[in-house]
């Protein structure tokens, strides 16, 4: 039980997909302008990861090594492309919104990454807590990015949605957090909150152990 625990867990501080292993940047970057696109990012790219890492772990053992990396890309491509057209259908501004990153979940490193290192040698059980626990800690840094620069950059919070709210006056609000470099801002100040903490965390732990 602690094993799996520690599996589903990992993603969300310890392996943090984007703060720890700094993988699958450019949509953390690109479409957490508000908290709606960010929603819909982590949810589609968890949706893809978990789904890969299932078939992939099915059936582990019965693909060649050699070609085993344009299967993977197959696989992802196929559940790519059905949150591609399910948007399409049913949310078309959030389909609209997240533009070319959307298609681009298909070479994310985060799934790439996931079903090379864990799905292709582990079973069905531990593939799921795997892609759950990677999904939900990146999803987590998604909202807060996004929660960050539609607040300061645009005043508001929920837009795109039926429950928007404008919170900061026009003359107040910082306009780089809706370019690329206030992306980078808001990465960079929680990637050294965490930091923060692990070096905290560091420095109890060897002071406990010289005691």
């Amino acid at each position: 039980m602690n094993k799996q625990l520690e599996i589903f867990t990992n993603g969300f501080v310890k392996e943090n997909p984007l703060l720890v292993l700094n993988i699958g940047l450019c949509s953390s970057l690109g479409v957490t302008t508000s908290i709606f696109n960010g929603i819909g990012m982590g949810l589609g790219m968890t949706f893809v990861l978990l789904m890969s890492e299932i078939v992939i772990s099915i059936f582990r053992k019965h693909i060649p090594g050699s070609i085993r990396l344009p299967v993977f890309i197959i696989i992802i491509a196929a559940f790519t492309t059905i949150v591609q057209l399910v948007l399409n259908a049913y949310v078309e501004s959030l389909y609209e919104a997240l533009g070319v990153f959307l298609p681009l979940i298909v070479v994310n490193c985060i799934i790439m990454g996931r079903v090379e290192s864990f799905s292709s040698k582990n079973n069905v059980g531990n593939s799921i807590l795997d892609a759950l626990g990677m999904g939900i800690g990146y999803s987590m840094v998604l909202i807060i990015i996004s929660f960050i620069r539609e607040l300061l950059g645009a005043g508001t919070l929920f837009a795109g949605t039926g429950f928007k709210l404008e919170l900061i006056p026009e003359a107040y609000r910082i306009g780089i957090m809706n370019s690329a470099p206030g992306g980078f801002l808001a990465f960079g100040f929680l990637g050294a909150l965490v930091q923060a903490g692990k070096n905290h965390s560091a420095q109890k732990k060897n002071k406990e152990a010289a005691k």
